[in-house]
């Protein structure tokens, strides 16, 4: 016996899709380490950055009472950012609690450091511009035909005690005067230039080991300074510094060697320095009679001057 059974369309198409996927699911039940039901992955989100670590009064005293090493301490200090609090009764409460003193000093060096931008400020622009602060020193503002340049001068240690003029003194009880001479080794400068009408900048600066430092005699003015043109020797340098007789002594040049010239004030602590004429080939230098302290005859300090060649 047979039956003839007939199905509508829509019935079709839903027993091809069930059948479908019944397939596709035994299908993937058949593959090993597979799942019926595959979840996304979750997406990790990235951790907040954490705070910057600001070491402050309290996080000294921390690190104190667990007691880290100082130069622990110290090297925390000065890689960190910092915001202390120096005031008298927070330094008693910091010596109360028994911070050593090597820390206290490194938390003061860091507060009255300068801030990076600050820092960057206060460096010239320009290296060549002689307008704008430099290293305390005395420098050339030469001319090399395509452009001007700073040459900075460096000091040069002179002896004292070679006098000339012993013999008229001598012959005249002491009326005649002996002369008392600086005497640089070698002939000729480190420092050489070919401009003869370059000029000069005197860089002042009282809180730095500079041309102001007390131990250097305390000048802020190129009017305390001396130009002069050395007596050329085979391999030295000679100029008068002092000159004495019976009645007494006095700090003085010779005229033939002393060079003129004029100076005006850029801004505070800038000076330019021209000399009046050229100057013409030879060696030179600026001395001040405050370096090193009061000339004396056969004085065995060492004192300074600033020396340069022009060739």
């Amino acid at each position: 016996m047979y039956f003839h059974v007939k199905f509508a369309p829509a019935a079709l198409i839903a027993l091809n899709l069930l059948a479908f996927g019944q397939a596709q699911e035994a299908q993937t039940s058949s593959q090993p380490g597979t799942s019926a039901v595959t979840n996304p992955p979750a997406v990790a989100s990235s951790p907040a950055p954490a705070p910057a670590d600001v070491v402050t009064n309290q996080t000294v005293l921390d690190m104190v009472s667990a007691k880290l090493p100082s130069d622990i301490i110290i090297t925390k200090i000065q890689t960190s950012k910092t915001s202390f609090d120096l005031s008298t009764d927070a330094l008693i409460k910091l010596n109360q609690n028994s911070v050593p003193s090597d820390v206290v000093k490194a938390m003061m060096q860091r507060s009255s450091a300068p801030a990076p931008a600050a820092a960057a400020a206060a460096e010239p622009t320009d290296p060549n511009d002689p307008n704008t602060w430099h290293d305390p020193g005395i420098y050339a503002y030469v001319s090399n035909g395509r452009e001007r340049k700073l040459l900075m001068l460096e000091p040069t240690v002179y002896s004292q005690g070679k006098s000339g003029g012993v013999f008229a003194s001598a012959m005249t009880y002491g009326i005649a005067k002996v002369k008392w001479k600086a005497v640089v080794r070698n002939a000729h400068a480190n420092v050489k230039m070919g401009d003869p009408q370059a000029s000069f900048y005197f860089y002042f600066e009282e809180k730095g080991a500079g041309l102001s430092h007390p131990e250097f005699g305390g000048t802020s003015t190129p009017n305390e300074f001396t130009l002069l043109k050395f007596d050329v020797k085979h391999d030295t340098r000679e100029t008068t510094v002092m000159k004495a007789n019976a009645f007494g002594s006095s700090a003085g040049t010779d005229d033939k060697a002393n060079i003129p010239f004029t100076f005006e004030k850029i801004k505070p602590g800038i000076y330019k320095v021209t000399a009046k004429n050229p100057l013409s080939p030879g060696e030179y230098c600026f001395l001040s009679a405050s370096y090193g302290g009061a000339y004396a005859p056969g004085a065995a300090m060492a004192n300074r001057l600033f020396d340069f060649s022009l060739e």
